[in-house]
């Protein structure tokens, strides 16, 4: 009996010991609001590689506007530097966020408005993102702005 109560007390230990460390969902949301601004700051400097790094840098990032679907972190970046080629189009970015929901464990959806404030005209849009914690950290895995 001695052994098999040693085998559960090992296996329920080495399960916790491979869990992330918790973290509550306030904490979470500061992390991904963190992500956000930190893009925000980097999109106003036209750094759109340093605005790029909040995505999952993989094939499987998407990304919906008013041209259809992207997929993949290089072709996000290839639209913005297309579609923002000079600090006079990308402008001023302002987040408005209206909601951080926790969709489960590691994912969670931010809803909100984007604002650019540009001397070639301003744009103003809504968006709904999703984040996911990858490698410790938060990332956003899909992107629909309009």
């Amino acid at each position: 009996m001695k052994p098999i109560y040693l085998l559960l007390v090992f296996l329920v230990f080495s399960c916790n010991s491979k869990l992330e460390n918790p973290t509550s969902p306030d904490e979470d949301k500061t992390a991904i609001l963190k992500v956000m601004s930190t893009q925000e700051k980097a999109w106003n400097n036209h750094d759109l590689e340093g605005f790029m790094q909040g995505y999952w840098k993989s094939d499987s990032l998407k990304f919906y506007g008013g041209n259809g679907l992207t997929l993949g972190w290089k072709n996000t970046l290839a639209n913005y530097k297309k579609g923002y080629p000079t600090k006079a189009q990308s402008g001023t970015l302002k987040f408005v966020i209206n909601d951080v929901s926790q969709i489960e464990a590691n994912n969670y959806w931010v809803m909100g408005e984007y604002h650019l404030t540009r001397d070639v005209g301003n744009a103003n849009g809504v968006f709904i993102i999703i984040f996911k914690k990858i490698d410790g950290e938060w990332k956003i895995i899909a992107d629909m702005s309009c």
